[in-house]
């Protein structure tokens, strides 16, 4: 019997884009390892979100940025702020917010403008810097966290979470056609990729179904998730283009979805 303590539970929490929706959250995604929860980009709706998923900001252990777009990133402030409500002694360890180069950077900006609002007592946040202009790898308690450059934003990174167990999760972030990417997901049990709109639509900086399918395939893996979805993929058979290059498990990414990844 498959062990489900040494696997990744996986739930999009967002998989829309910046344009408002009743359907679609911004981008956010939930994985937990072991005891361990970790959220993947944080744009408008994601405490909500978590609050169906039934799970409390207080229970995060990692905030995890691909990129610092406002669809990505933008509830990181409110994130902080409710943490302090009515006092930060709820949170039992810190909160590490982990991020490609410029992340120090970029809080310092959010703190010229928020000041002692985003700051918690204590030392209980964190703030990790990963290179982003080339592989980088860190072991935690129940995972270990590769990561690397990919094609969108200079600050832009993919994560693999590899459980201590041998489950694997890669999230592409936003990036356009990269082999680093294919490298990073290579034999993953999970590949969640950025498929912001169709073939016919290609714009720089961004995958479409084909591309993604494309990756996939190089990569081998195992099951693939499309996720970010502009309007435009509304109106069009996304898993029909897809399957113009990968022929594997496919699922389209749906709000509060739970995928459960065990070896």
């Amino acid at each position: 019997m498959k062990n489900k303590k040494h696997g990744i539970t996986v739930t999009i929490l967002g998989s829309g884009t910046c344009v408002p929706s009743l359907k679609r959250s911004s981008c956010a995604v939930l994985m937990q390892v072991g005891r361990e929860r970790l959220l993947f980009d944080s744009g408008p709706g994601t405490m909500r979100r978590l609050l169906e998923a039934e799970t409390d900001i207080f229970e995060l252990d990692y905030v995890m940025y691909s990129h610092f777009h406002p669809d990505h990133s933008a509830e990181l402030v409110p994130l902080i702020f409710a943490t302090k409500y009515p006092d930060s002694s709820r949170r039992q360890s810190p909160l590490k917010v982990v991020g490609g180069k410029g992340l120090r950077n970029f809080f310092a900006g959010l703190k010229s403008v928020y000041g002692n609002w985003i700051e918690l007592a204590d030392g209980k946040l964190e703030l990790l810097e990963l290179d982003n202009r080339s592989s980088d790898s860190h072991e935690f308690s129940t995972f270990t966290v590769h990561s690397t450059p990919v094609v969108h934003n200079p600050e832009s990174i993919a994560y693999r979470i590899t459980s201590h167990g041998g489950s694997s999760v890669v999230y592409s972030g936003d990036t356009d056609y990269s082999e680093n990417l294919i490298e990073l997901a290579t034999d993953a049990d999970l590949l969640i990729s950025e498929c912001a709109v169709p073939d016919h639509k290609a714009v720089k900086g961004h995958l479409t179904p084909s591309k993604a399918g494309d990756i996939a395939s190089r990569a081998r893996v195992r099951k693939l998730v499309l996720t970010h979805f502009y309007p435009d993929c509304e109106n069009v058979d996304i898993e029909q283009e897809c399957r113009r290059t990968y022929d594997g498990p496919l699922v389209m990414a749906e709000d509060l979805m739970r995928i459960e990844v065990i070896r």
